[in-house]
């Protein structure tokens, strides 16, 4: 059965070069095709064994809209349940900067680019609220945001497992915003303000005892766990394809280090792979 995933977000956002990623992981792309289209293309791809992995770029051109994308993709999804849909987004203030430095103009240029933007993400809310994923590039470079791309989609279509991905970051620098769930670990002792444990991180084994042997990180894990064993068979069932969830300490250094890995421990024993991202370790 083919794959078949909707790249989309903002003008500015990195379609483009999320596309160009799929296109080295052997994704047939297609880009600006009328949406009236998709539902033959999908059909000849599907009796075509070669095109087993196909991938189209919608953004907000033409006379056709966001909701004609969005009844398009639901009817693809009622034909064939592997379709998922890709939203790329960025803040204001980086899209703008991205524009600036290119040169180009948003393709709202009626107005300024600012309310442009603004604008194009009403618009393009409709296909937000479709996605299976979303990836907010603020802090990505290309090199970054291929290898995220490579993350989830390298292996779409192998198995029909749930594609888990634990980040641990740091409340200091930000929120992480494409995430799904997201937990804050700060109320545990912060190795921190232990000297000998400073320099290191929770990678480490000390500072993954010392938050371990606390009977407050025992407790925590152990609602977190109680919470993933009913969700997680909950989002398979429901048919959902990724879940990544944030944990966050001061730093992002220690605290949430150590949880984070514990969950990937805890998802690896359900059977699952997931992926961890440590966003400020090195920070």
């Amino acid at each position: 059965m083919t794959d078949y995933l909707f790249i989309t977000g903002l003008s500015g956002a990195g379609r483009s070069s999320a596309a160009a990623a799929l296109e080295d992981l052997g994704w047939f792309v297609i880009d600006n095709i009328p949406i009236s289209l998709i539902p033959k293309v999908a059909e000849l791809a599907d009796m075509n064994r070669d095109a087993d992995r196909v991938a189209f770029v919608i953004g907000r051109s033409g006379a056709e809209t966001p909701e004609d994308a969005a009844r398009e993709i639901n009817a693809l999804r009622d034909a064939w349940p592997r379709t998922r849909v890709l939203f790329l987004e960025a803040t204001d203030e980086v899209i703008v900067t991205r524009f600036e430095s290119t040169r180009r103009r948003h393709p709202l240029s009626d107005d300024a680019v600012s309310e442009a933007i603004a604008r194009e993400r009403v618009i393009m809310q409709p296909l937000r609220d479709l996605a299976d994923v979303t990836i907010d590039t603020s802090r990505l470079n290309i090199h970054e945001l291929r290898r995220r791309m490579n993350e989830l989609f390298a292996g779409v279509g192998s198995d029909e497992k749930l594609l888990v991905t634990v980040v641990s970051f740091g409340f200091s620098y930000g929120t992480p915003r494409d995430v799904d769930l997201l937990f804050d670990c700060r109320f545990l002792p912060n190795p921190h303000w232990i000297p000998e444990l400073r320099p290191h991180t929770g990678l480490e084994q000390p500072v993954r005892d010392y938050v371990l042997a606390k009977e407050d990180t025992k407790a925590f894990l152990a609602k977190l766990t109680d919470l993933f064993d009913f969700l997680v068979p909950a989002y398979e069932n429901e048919g959902k394809s990724y879940l990544t969830v944030a944990i966050g300490c001061t730093g992002g250094r220690h605290r949430s280090v150590v949880l984070a890995e514990e969950l990937a421990a805890y998802f690896r024993a359900k059977g699952l792979e997931p992926r961890t991202m440590h966003r400020d370790v090195d920070r």
